[in-house]
């Protein structure tokens, strides 16, 4: 009996062994696994832990084939949504906006508008350039401010013509615009004053989300990533959540 009850323990001893070497490994290769892939045909690494992927586009990416745009997908990452440059400053708008604006709708891309702030100029008229410009519709990206330039502008003026634009273009359209900027942009001139608002952020170059010191619902990572239907680089960026988070932000 002294021979069976070893051998009994042996193989629970063994049994456990295994077990403890297949969770370590399955541990080991979960937390270490490279949260970047390189894709060939987008040009860049890709976050892959992120599920809903997107591009910006303006006038430097010339005309886009939006079929091509659409179609293209590669082991389950595509185009879920796009920003376009809308608007600049006072009066300036991109001459590739109203295409792009209808070619996505009519492709179904996701789509949202943006606005490029000119710091030292009201921010109630370049909202007003903005609205002119943009007519959103249910599904739509809420609008967005893309702030990163100061123009010599001191910090205080600069977050009270951003507060300016946020609050004229959030009456009009009745839901909170999203801000774009870098990371180190945005802590050291607006941080502590638009936290309400969501962010978009600019940070390249890292490993698993960007660098910054509040919650944030879009990271641009890359600048350099290739897509069908377009010649030129194009920023990449993705969503911080889920797609129920993704269709919670939509313009209802």
């Amino acid at each position: 009996m002294a021979g069976k009850k070893t051998k009994k323990n042996r193989l629970t001893l063994l049994f456990v062994l295994v077990v403890f070497v297949g969770t370590t490994y399955f541990f080991n290769w979960y937390f270490t696994r490279p949260s970047f892939v390189h894709y060939p045909a987008f040009g860049i690494n890709m976050p892959t832990s992120y599920a809903i992927h997107g591009i910006d586009v303006s006038k430097y990416q010339k005309t886009i084939g939006w079929r091509l745009v659409k179609e293209m997908e590669i082991d389950g990452i595509k185009v879920d949504f796009v920003f376009m440059k809308a608007t600049e400053g006072l009066s300036s708008v991109d001459n590739q906006f109203s295409r792009n604006w209808t070619l996505a709708e009519k492709h179904e891309v996701t789509r949202g508008a943006y606005h490029f702030f000119i710091a030292g100029k009201s921010g109630k008229a370049q909202a007003e350039n903005f609205i002119k410009t943009v007519r959103l519709k249910k599904g739509d990206l809420p609008p967005v401010l893309d702030v990163e330039q100061t123009f010599g502008v001191k910090k205080d003026v600069l977050q009270k013509q951003v507060a300016e634009w946020i609050a004229v273009v959030e009456k009009k359209y009745g839901v909170r615009p999203i801000i774009y900027t870098n990371a180190s942009f945005y802590e050291t001139l607006l941080a502590g004053k638009f936290e309400a608002y969501p962010l978009w952020v600019a940070h390249y170059l890292q490993k698993d989300r960007p660098r910054i010191n509040r919650s944030w619902k879009f990271w641009q990572h890359s600048e350099t990533g290739r897509v069908n239907g377009i010649d030129a680089f194009v920023d990449f960026n993705v969503f911080n959540g889920n797609s129920i988070d993704f269709e919670n932000l939509l313009v209802k």
